[in-house]
This record gives structure tokens, C-alpha cells and sequence, in this order.
């Protein structure tokens, strides 16, 4: 799938011909410059390396230096490798958001935001044990029992408890694309994609 490296800017509302409120998600998309070709002669595999977001000369290792100075770029800040481009890309090639067109859908892969450490109440959706009365001074939030006794003298993996919530890769399937605006390198997309404001993402078609 051929897409763009992005990052989120936050989410807004805008108004369709028939007058409906739709949430949207604005995207800065691009421009993406091309560090590096694969092709199936040497890799094996056609892909395109894509980086996103410069970053100063000081900040890059020596070895990231000498990758982006050889496709003719300045150190980024994000790489990331995108299969399914057509059309014959060389190195130091710019891709814009107009690569997207409205009306299409794409997908849309982030980090989601990090919680920390929760419970089963927030974490699974639980319900908690009993009733808020009868004696039930502190269970209100409780995940209840984890097992029997004798048998199977274990908890079973997967038991859904409380811990570290967040933090992970998440993909938006079909989202539509409302608005591209190649001027600002932005993209609008209904409905949410994860992350907090300024997270990269990846949106792929």
C-alpha cells in the first residue's frame, strides 16, 4: 500500500452539503522525500523509503548522516518504508498530499495515547462487584475472582486484569478523505486517528 508519513494536528468539525456536522481530523501529510530505493534485484522486494520531518545535522549519528547525505537530503526525523508506489521514484524525489485524492479512503496508523497503569474498570469495561450496598464498603472498582481453587490451581494467561494501558500501534481502517490542501500540506479525514497532537502517523491507501 502507497501512502505518506503524517503528523496529527488535532481534531475540528466541518459542515457537508446537507448540513451535517461531520469530526474530522486534520493531518499535515508530507511532503516526503524518497531515501531510498528497493528494488527486487538487490532487496528482493519494490519499496520505496520515505522520511519525514527534518531534524538539524547534529542531532543525526553518523550513520543516519551518511544515509540521507547519499539520497541528497537533510537528516528526518521519521523513516518509513512503503510498498505498492507506481511510477519510477528516484532518490531526493518529493511526494506531496496531492498523492491523495477526496472521496478515497485510507488507513491510518499511529501510536495511541498512553494511560499508564489502570484497572479493570477502564482498562476491560468492567462493572465491578455486586452492589454498592450490603456491606460492599470498598468493591465497587474490584476485578472480583481471577480462578478456582483445586482445580485449575492456576490463572489461566489472557485473564483480563488491571496494568499499563496505551501506548500502542493502533490502525484506523476506511477512513474518508474530505479535504486536501496541497498549499498547506494538510489532509481532513473523518472521524479520529491515534495519537496525541503532533504524533506521527502513517497513512496508506
Amino acid at each position: 500500500m502507497s501512502g505518506l508519513i503524517g503528523k496529527k494536528i488535532g481534531m475540528t468539525s466541518i459542515f457537508d452539503e446537507n448540513g451535517k456536522n461531520i469530526p474530522c481530523t486534520v493531518i499535515e501529510a508530507g511532503p516526503c522525500v524518497v531515501t531510498q530505493v528497493r528494488t527486487s534485484e538487490v532487496d528482493g522486494y519494490e519499496a520505496l523509503q520515505l522520511g519525514f520531518d527534518d531534524k538539524a545535522e547534529k542531532r543525526a549519528i553518523k550513520a543516519e548522516a551518511g544515509h540521507f547525505k547519499k539520497a541528497g537530503v537533510s537528516p528526518k526525523k521519521k523513516v518509513v518504508e512503503f510498498q505498492g508506489f507506481e511510477g519510477d521514484y528516484k532518490l531526493g524525489d518529493t511526494i506531496s498530499v496531492d498523492h491523495f485524492e477526496e472521496g478515497e479512503f485510507v488507513d491510518v496508523s499511529g501510536t495511541s495515547k498512553g494511560k499508564g497503569f489502570q484497572g479493570v474498570v477502564k482498562r476491560h469495561g468492567f462493572g465491578g462487584v455486586g452492589q454498592a450496598t450490603h456491606g460492599q464498603h470498598n468493591r465497587l472498582r474490584a476485578p472480583g475472582s481471577i480462578g478456582a481453587s483445586s482445580y485449575p490451581s492456576r490463572v489461566f494467561k489472557g485473564m483480563r486484569m488491571a496494568g499499563r494501558m496505551g501506548a500502542e500501534r493502533v490502525t484506523v481502517q476506511n477512513l474518508r478523505v474530505l479535504k486536501v490542501v496541497p498549499e498547506k500540506n494538510l489532509l481532513v479525514v473523518k472521524g479520529c486517528v491515534p495519537g496525541h497532537k503532533n504524533a506521527y502517523v502513517i497513512i496508506q491507501k
